[in-house]
């Protein structure tokens, strides 16, 4: 199989690979670079779990061909903490124990921030259809609905 080279920004760090033609980006950022917070559920696109950012955008890294990233700012959980400073998502999921096996959290957290960077204060119908691509077998929404409206209103606060 031929090799392709790729280079992008990944959570602020330039990244430069030789990967096999048709690899997915979930496969390059796992398997190449390393970076195993994304997570490969169905393979499909249908669960969430692998949901990066990419240029701003929410997108499924299990259906997104690597060798189409190049020159893109890509953004996976391993990204959104700071000098070691949980990100109000990261933290508003620990506070409201809206994680239980973990497995839909980084896809979830995802999601959620492209919507929190949309839209600062959305409503529970908002975080609802923002999230309504990612598929949760443990927690029953409510928690994970409840920790997006939570640091929601600790981004407003932070803000004022």
């Amino acid at each position: 199989m031929a090799k392709v080279p790729v280079q992008f920004t990944l959570n602020g760090a330039e990244k430069a690979e030789f990967i096999d033609s048709g690899t997915t980006l979930l496969h390059a950022l796992r398997d190449k670079i390393g970076d195993t917070s994304p997570k490969g559920g169905c393979h499909q696109g249908t669960c969430g779990a692998c949901s990066v950012i990419i240029d701003g955008e929410l997108r499924l890294s299990c259906l997104t061909l690597a060798e189409t990233c190049s020159g893109a700012a890509i953004t996976t959980t391993s990204g959104l903490s700071e000098g070691g400073v949980l990100h109000p998502l990261q933290r508003a999921f620990l506070d409201v124990f809206a994680t239980q096996c973990g497995f839909c959290t980084p896809g979830m957290i995802m999601a959620a921030k492209v919507l929190l960077d949309h839209t600062p204060n959305p409503s529970r119908d908002e975080v609802v259809e923002a999230l309504s691509g990612n598929i949760c077998r443990c927690t029953g929404y409510e928690p994970i609905i409840q920790a997006v409206l939570t640091a929601a209103r600790s981004n407003s606060q932070n803000a004022a």
